[in-house]
Order: C-alpha cells, then sequence, then structure tokens
C-alpha cells in the first residue's frame, strides 16, 4: 500500500452522474489520503475545476447536460487547465469509446466497475507521470494564466464554453 501513501493531499475531482460511483470513488481515493471534490455533470465540474484546481479529473462519458467527451474537450482547450490529467470513466470498454476519449484529450480510460486498488494504480500512474513532466520541465516560467477572451465564463474560468446549442 506504499503507492496509497504517496497520494497524501492529492486534489482529484471525480465528475459522475451516479451517485454510487460518486460515493465509491471518493470513498476509496480519501482512504488513500486524497483531498476530493465532486461534480454530477460537466457544467458544475468546470466550475469547481475554477475554483479548486485539482491535480486529477475522473470524468464519466455518459452524463445529462454536458457529457464526457465535452468536458474534456474544454478541459484541455483551456490553456490554464489542459495539464491537468483527465481520465475518462465508462461501463463501455469498446475500442471506439477509448480512441474517441483520446480525440478529445483524455490521458487514461477505466471502466467501471473499477476496484479500489485499480482506481489507486491508476492515480499514482499519473502521480509519478506529473512528477516526471514537472522535473524534465525544469518549471518553466509561470504558464498562462491568462484567460481567453471573449465571454463572461472564459473571464471567470480561462474555460471558453463554445459549442452549439441542441433543440
Amino acid at each position: 500500500m506504499s503507492q496509497a501513501a504517496g497520494l497524501s493531499g492529492l486534489k482529484v475531482l471525480v465528475i459522475d452522474d451516479s451517485n454510487t460511483i460518486r460515493r465509491s470513488a471518493e470513498i476509496f481515493l480519501k482512504q488513500a489520503g486524497c483531498e476530493v471534490l465532486l461534480a454530477e455533470d460537466g457544467f458544475d465540474a468546470l466550475a469547481k475545476i475554477a475554483d479548486h484546481e485539482p491535480d486529477l479529473i475522473f470524468c464519466d462519458i455518459l452524463m445529462p447536460r454536458l457529457d464526457g467527451y465535452q468536458t474534456c474537450a474544454l478541459i484541455k482547450k483551456s490553456p490554464r487547465y489542459r495539464d491537468i490529467p483527465v481520465i475518462m470513466l465508462s461501463s463501455k470498454d469498446g475500442l471506439f469509446d477509448r480512441a474517441r476519449g483520446r480525440m478529445v484529450g483524455s490521458d487514461q480510460y477505466l471502466t467501471k466497475p473499477f476496484t479500489k486498488d485499480t482506481l489507486i494504480r491508476t492515480v499514482g500512474e499519473h502521480l509519478n507521470r506529473s512528477v516526471a513532466a514537472a522535473n524534465s520541465a525544469g518549471k518553466s516560467a509561470g504558464a498562462s494564466d491568462a484567460s481567453e477572451p471573449g465571454t463572461a465564463a472564459s473571464v471567470a474560468t480561462g474555460i471558453t464554453l463554445s459549442f452549439a446549442a441542441t433543440a
């Protein structure tokens, strides 16, 4: 369980419309020492990302209002948040689903239901990658904190919501 010890203080956002999945992930991650943030859908998640700047995001694919693919794409288009690893969560394990997740910028794909060990191992892998990337980059000066111009939402969060409304 040495990997879980290294997760202490890591801020993880879990986005899923299923209360059962959110609670399970929250319990597993808190037992490993993580600080856990919960969101029910993409819109809720975008506000929490702006307010709390998580270190890692788990994002369900099938959600109402703003699905996981759209949510991930918006996160990855933001200069301020694009480096936060996003791991897609889904009960589907098809090649198309995994490929579509990669196309919108996800870093990994985790199939539900997941075990505590799988969840913690996945978090640990991304923590190790982040540390290695930070060390190799030498903490280059002040990443772009400037918000993208255009909308009130972009001023507040650095994320521009630009997708067509559907009827």
